[in-house]
């Protein structure tokens, strides 16, 4: 059994870690840290893991955590991976951050974007870009993967086969997002308050969204051309769950049957990624509490445009599941172990 260490356990993307790791048949959740609840016992904070046998909380030490793991969850917010993974890699202990502190290539864009001092440059370049349908082989072989952000894994998975393609101008890209309220994290704040939240709906962060330049370095990336995307989120009341439309201008003409097989040619290996019938709108109750992410194709002939929908489940595939099929290959291990297979419904 794998030794696995969560830093930040108590929060959302922790707790989820948790959960599915507790399936897998291959780990065992040997510690768990926290900067805020040192030797607490998890089921205190959260009551539903009572009767599931955990160890208590210990507090973040680098020298003791990369002693007594062999791979290490980095739930934390932005600004403490990059502190804490230098000497987790020393003493060979893997990574997988579920921070944006890695997913950069530039130091000056992250410093940009997040408002914080980057990784050092010699992490930045080991880093490995973690999503998983894209970027297999370089996870297979990595000490430290970025796990990617939510909105962006929704995103990307949508869009990647297209833009490789060249058929869509590369600077129409519009992304409409929308997230339920845990991908704010579990701290208190106005904006995810209740009676703020409820029955309400609203833009935020327009123009300034951190995910932007990570969507367009990894679409970049896949093409020959200098892609730049509109990504406006939204926040919606709800629990879990993204549903992202993408629009992109047509360049040349390509019918429904073509885009169609485009994307079940792209996915046709890939377990997670589930391609609807055309003209579909996938939910995201449909992925609720799942690994999946859906994908459905319009064509709009009047506008030329295509219309690309894409839902997942923030917690899961925009989080705590895409790292665990991260670790599942770096192990070598079916990447289907300890994830759900059926999502919860209704």
């Amino acid at each position: 059994m794998i030794r696995v260490g969560i830093v930040g356990a108590t929060g959302y993307g922790g707790v989820e870690l948790i959960r599915l790791l507790a399936a897998h048949p291959h780990v065992q959740v040997t510690n768990m840290y926290s900067s805020s609840a040192e030797g607490e016992w998890l089921a205190s904070v959260f009551p539903h893991l009572n009767g599931h046998t955990l160890p208590a909380l210990e507090a973040i030490d680098a020298k003791k955590i990369s002693e007594a793991n062999d791979i290490v969850f980095l739930a934390t917010p932005a600004g403490v991976s990059a502190g804490l993974s230098p000497q987790l890699l020393e003493h060979g202990t893997k990574i997988v951050d579920l921070s944006g502190d890695f997913r950069l290539q530039s130091a000056e864009a992250y410093r940009q974007w997040y408002k914080h001092e980057p990784a050092p440059e010699a992490l930045l370049s080991q880093a490995v870009y973690g999503l998983t349908e894209w970027r297999r082989e370089q996870v297979a072989g990595a000490r430290l993967v970025a796990n990617p952000g939510c909105y962006p894994t929704a995103t990307l998975l949508a869009l990647l086969p297209l833009v490789k393609t060249g058929w869509v101008n590369p600077r129409s890209w519009i992304v409409d997002a929308k997230s339920g309220v845990s991908g704010a994290g579990r701290g208190v704040s106005l904006g995810v308050h209740y009676s703020e939240v409820n029955e309400s709906i609203g833009a935020y962060k327009v123009a300034l969204h951190q995910h932007t330049p990570e969507i367009e370095q990894e679409l970049r990336s896949q093409s020959e051309t200098n892609v730049l995307v509109q990504f406006t989120p939204h926040l919606v009341p709800m629990t879990r769950g993204i549903l992202i439309t993408a629009y992109g201008q047509l360049e040349t003409d390509v019918t429904l049957d073509d885009l169609q097989e485009l994307y079940l040619s792209a996915y046709a290996e890939e377990t997670f990624v589930r391609i609807r019938k055309p003209g579909s709108h996938p939910r995201t109750k449909e992925v609720y509490g799942s690994n999946y992410c859906d994908i459905a194709l319009h064509l709009d002939q009047r506008t030329g445009r295509v219309i690309l929908l894409s839902v997942i489940d923030n917690m899961v595939k925009g989080a705590a599941g895409q790292a665990v099929q991260n670790m599942n290959v770096m192990f070598g291990w079916a990447e289907t172990a300890g994830l759900p297979i059926l999502p919860l419904y209704p």
